[in-house]
């Protein structure tokens, strides 16, 4: 069933709207050949202001180019990251930029103050001895707030500030993070994603404002401005400015199944119309540099696609600034490895994000363009667009490293972003007017977000995942829980904090908090916009509380809408407060009423993305539409939704992906077992309870993309899960795989067991190399009874010391059904 919207409910428009019916469905369209070679003229125009540069800069960025060797020039192309390269590297390798990734912090330790930020930074500007003394160009993903400095003010994610739909708080929230971005010394962010996500099943949802283009476009805009200022001809932009980076050209937001990293299979029409939007604004606004996305379109990757980045955003949109890569992502490029890709030069991108491939790819550029399969033409071009930048930010005249403690988390900032949490909140529902509870009112504070930082925070916190974020990273912020107690002591009323629920005393109202667990990338991508398809513990709290006769409100927090419609019926309000950052107050501000018991802020956020009627995704027919929220001015009665996923959840589950992309995949969890119990392997390095066996995040071809386990003694990395049914992949030929590499062989047993069926495997780990087991399900049972109900379906068990790296574990059919006997690795590659 559709919900109507009360008067004065703006529905946004976009130029996607005038494409042909049926295009909203385009992410689960069958694969169709198209051409990935855009034509300019197609192309809306746009042009960088003039006053990016100005001639007396140019003619010394000439003269400056003149007098570099190759092996400069070379290196001002090529940006490292702090956890691959010391600052004293730089009187040896004139890199030109360095960046500091989601997980990695000044000195090794990702919780420093913006002291040592700053200092890190005074030291690799030290040591540009090699480059002829330019100062490297020194970036951060501060993508809300500057995210990854405790103590920082950190706002809601974009996929909230879109429900805001107030460009000037967008552009003083870049004000703000500019502000402290710089206090620690830094000049430069990721920072805004401009992606008009289509399939929220994406793990990247949150990061954009909206999935309409013009929405998207016009706050892009804003968070351009905020972060640099309007540029001014022939002077810097302010020492607390930034450069700023829309991202990720082009159309990550557009993947076959909203798959991250993956292929847009659509037209250069909708190309342009859904996903092109954002970037004119956004360069005529002055932007300073673009990141290039690491997908592709129509099977192209973008970073070897000469006709978009050259032809398209450098001609046709006449971008001055540079363009850089994304994290090694020149490494997928046909052709190319991380550590040599011609092809990505010649494509145009500026500036190589190489975090711990950049000396293997400095050396082979330099040969590259000796033997001139790179131009000189090309890498001056480059070159030239480096120094640009650098010139706009002051850093060709040594301007000094700010370092200022009293910017961080002021309360100016926090009041800001605690005002963005609550024009963000969108109502979905509020019936029997439950909001907002009145003065006296005993408030019962439930659910497992209620009081937990990294909940209400998200990925991309401290740490790229964002699991780990607590209280203790932002002493001066609030959890919802926090705020709501705040709020219930100035009206009158009290709170509680019951995380599963219980009390001694009937509350009058319950405010449960609840909502998906951090993650960042593609390790948020999901099947279906199901939340908790499995164990649906969060229903059952909101109606084990509804049948105590207690009214419920629940706070729904994620990244993207999701299908949860029997969590909308067992509610007497429902609130989508996606990811509000460290202010909890803000939703305080808006559920609590004044001890007069009226509202102290109504709603007024809007759906920014369409809220889904099930598990379907893309959204086609949605349940609210975008635009939809309502007010206390303006209330909308809710009927009893349908609670039909619309999808067989049971065959949409995951039963044989187990680990892929440095993650467990749902529902499965990766576990190290010892003597002394088991411990889940999370976001960051894990050892079990003796420590005989640990696991820590590694790149072996992308970010973070597999573990490395460690076993000093005997124990076990385990698959576990809820009982799945495999009776199936016995049936049609399926084999247990293993992929990765042997770090350091083994000394002693191995056995990887399949249901509970172990079988000798120590011959693949007995040498250092590239590892590949693919052992079929018959030869460890050919009994389908037994595979009818399996929770654990792989595990590696060794009884001595052994490292290996995993990339991946799961099931898959193979045409060789033969039992070897005496597995062995692939020879390294």
């Amino acid at each position: 069933m559709g919900v109507s919207i009360g008067n004065g409910r703006l529905l946004a428009t976009s130029s996607a709207a005038l494409l042909l019916a049926g295009t909203a469905a385009i992410a689960t369209a069958p694969p169709v050949a198209r051409s990935p070679v855009a034509h300019p003229n197609l192309w809306p125009r746009a042009h960088s202001p003039a006053a990016i540069t100005d001639a007396a800069t140019e003619r010394r960025i000439t003269r400056m180019i003149a007098g570099m060797t190759l092996e400069q020039k070379v290196g001002q192309t090529i940006q490292a990251d702090i956890s691959s390269i010391k600052p004293e590297d730089l009187d040896v390798y004139p890199l030109g930029s360095i960046l500091a990734g989601g997980n990695s912090g000044p000195f090794g330790d990702e919780r420093s103050s913006s002291s040592r930020w700053a200092e890190l930074v005074r030291q690799y500007r030290a040591h540009s001895k090699a480059s002829g003394g330019i100062a490297v160009l020194f970036g951060v993903d501060a993508v809300h707030g500057h995210s990854n400095l405790p103590g920082a003010t950190i706002f809601p994610h974009n996929v909230g500030l879109g429900a805001t739909r107030d460009p000037a708080l967008i552009r003083a929230i870049g004000a703000a993070t500019a502000d402290e971005v710089t206090a620690s010394g830094i000049e430069w962010t990721f920072a805004p994603t401009i992606a008009a996500p289509q399939d929220v099943r994406w793990g990247r949802s949150y990061e954009g404002y909206s999935s309409d283009d013009q929405l998207v476009a016009t706050l892009g805009r804003a968070m351009v401005l905020g972060l640099q200022g309007a540029l001014v001809a022939g002077r810097p932009v302010a020492a607390d400015k930034v450069a700023a980076t829309p991202k990720h050209f082009l159309a990550d937001g557009g993947t076959f199944n909203g798959k991250d990293q993956g292929d847009a299979r659509i037209s250069e029409r909708e190309l342009i119309a859904r996903h092109a939007q954002g970037y004119p604004p956004a360069i005529d606004a002055g932007a300073l540099t673009v990141m290039v996305s690491f997908s592709s379109w129509n099977g192209a990757k973008h970073h070897g696609n000469r006709s978009l980045i050259t032809d398209v955003l450098k001609g046709r949109m006449g971008f001055q600034g540079l363009t850089v890569g994304d994290w090694n992502a020149h490494g997928q490029v046909d052709g190319c490895t991380t550590t040599h890709c011609p092809a990505t030069y010649n494509a145009g991108l500026d500036l190589f994000m190489a975090p711990d491939s950049w000396k293997g790819l400095y050396q082979n550029t330099l040969a590259d363009v000796r033997e001139g399969r790179i131009p000189m033409a090309r890498i001056d071009d480059a070159v030239r667009r480096v120094l640009r930048v650098k010139a706009k930010l002051g850093l060709l005249d040594g301007r000094s490293v700010r370092d200022d403690p009293s910017r961080i988390g002021t309360d100016a900032h926090r009041a800001l972003a605690r005002r963005a949490v609550a024009e963000s909140l969108v109502l979905l529902k509020n019936e029997g007017s439950v909001l907002p509870i009145r003065p006296g009112a005993r408030i019962l504070v439930a659910g497992a977000g209620a009081d937990n930082m990294a909940r209400q925070a998200g990925g991309w916190t401290i740490t790229w995942q964002g699991t780990d974020t607590s209280k203790r990273d932002f002493p001066k912020a609030q959890t919802i829980y926090d705020g709501i107690a705040e709020a219930a002591r100035a009206s009158g009323s009290s709170a509680t904090l019951s995380v599963d629920g219980s009390f001694s005393e009937r509350p009058d109202v319950a405010i449960v908090v609840f909502g998906e667990e951090p993650y960042a990338e593609f390790q948020g991508d999901v099947p279906t916009l199901a939340y908790q398809p499995q164990a649906q513990t969060d229903l059952a709290l909101l109606r084990k509380l509804k049948s105590a006769g207690v009214k419920v409100v629940s706070v729904f927090l994620s990244g993207r809408p999701m299908f949860v419609s029997p969590e909308i019926n067992a509610s007497d309000a429902f609130v989508a407060a996606w990811l509000p950052g460290t202010e909890g107050g803000g939703v305080a501000d808006v559920l609590i009423a004044g001890r007069d018991g009226r509202p102290r802020r109504d709603f007024t956020g809007k759906l920014a993305f369409a809220w889904p009627r099930d598990a379907r995704s893309p959204v086609v027919r949605p349940l609210f539409p975008l635009g939809y929220g309502q007010s206390y001015a303006h209330p909308v009665h809710i009927p009893t939704l349908s609670e039909a996923p619309g999808v067989d959840i049971k065959a949409a589950l995951n039963l044989d992906r187990y680990f892929e992309n440095g993650r467990a995949l749902a529902p499965w969890t990766m576990t190290l077992v010892d003597d002394g119990g088991a411990r889940p392997v999370g976001a960051g390095p894990v050892s079990s309870p003796t420590g005989a066996v640990s696991a820590r995040p590694v790149d072996l071809a992308a970010q973070e993309d597999s573990r490395q386990v460690r076993w000093v003694n005997s124990g076990s990395l385990s698959i576990d899960g809820p009982k799945a049914d495999l009776s199936r992949e016995l049936g049609e030929g399926f084999a247990v795989i293993i992929e990765g590499r042997v770090d350091q062989p083994a000394t002693g047993p191995v056995t990887l067991s399949f249901a509970g069926v172990a079988k000798d495997v120590a011959p693949a780990f007995a040498r250092a190399g590239a590892l590949r087991l693919a052992i079929p399900l018959h030869c460890f049972t050919s009994d389908q009874a037994r595979l009818m109900a399996v929770d654990s379906p792989v595990r590696i068990k060794a009884a001595a010391p052994l490292t290996a790296t995993i990339k991946r574990i799961g099931l898959a059919a193979v045409a060789d059904q033969t039992c070897p006997l005496t597995p062995s690795p692939q020879p390294a590659r």
